[in-house]
């Protein structure tokens, strides 16, 4: 028995086919994980839960995550920009003299503070790379009963066609050719 699971593949543009459902372009197609039912979508209806109902919702969650991170990313950056530009507007203010004696704190300082803030952003990044690698699966869909029927009934017909094909081809369908003479009297 086939499992009501599909998994959603993307094709290049050039390949697109018409819709299951709209007959319109779609280069989006549900293909089932042994490979053996496959046809192309539009997006849009992989929105309709009247169509198919999504089994990851986890990804989007993941998703949502991954955005958090890469926010958080942006912020330590701007806090960074923003401390060297008080630092640079610091020195500008200064006396020379102070300048000498501080410039060794500052330098310092400076480099305390990169190395804080590329431990952070490759903590972030090391963080939201493995959100990725858990978010790149494609994403999974059940249809509706009656879709999945339809599916299944069209795989059905299929097969009983081939199998009418090769019954033709082979010709054992057909009744034997009657021997004896032409208009079956014997003299």
């Amino acid at each position: 028995m086939a499992k009501n699971i599909y998994h959603r593949r993307l094709v290049a543009d050039s390949s697109a086919k018409a819709c299951w459902i709209c007959y319109k372009p779609s280069s989006t197609v549900l293909i089932t994980p042994e490979n053996d039912d496959w046809f192309h979508i539009c997006p849009g209806h992989l929105l309709d839960r009247k169509f198919a109902i999504p089994q990851d919702a986890e990804d989007l969650e993941k998703k949502k995550r991954e955005e958090a991170i890469e926010r958080e990313i942006e912020e330590v950056k701007k806090e960074w920009l923003e401390k060297i530009a008080k630092k640079a507007e610091k020195r500008k203010g200064k006396d020379k003299e102070k300048a000498k004696a501080e410039k060794k704190e500052d330098k310092k300082e400076d480099e305390a503070d990169e190395k804080a803030k590329e431990e952070k952003v490759k903590a972030l990044e090391k963080k939201q790379e493995d959100e990725k690698a858990k978010v790149e699966g494609p994403r999974i869909f059940e249809l509706q009963k009656h879709f999945w029927g339809m599916r299944m009934q069209k795989k059905r017909d299929l097969e009983v066609a081939k199998k009418n094909r090769e019954r033709l081809r082979n010709g054992a369908l057909f009744p034997a050719v009657p021997g004896g003479p032409p208009g079956g009297v014997k003299d």
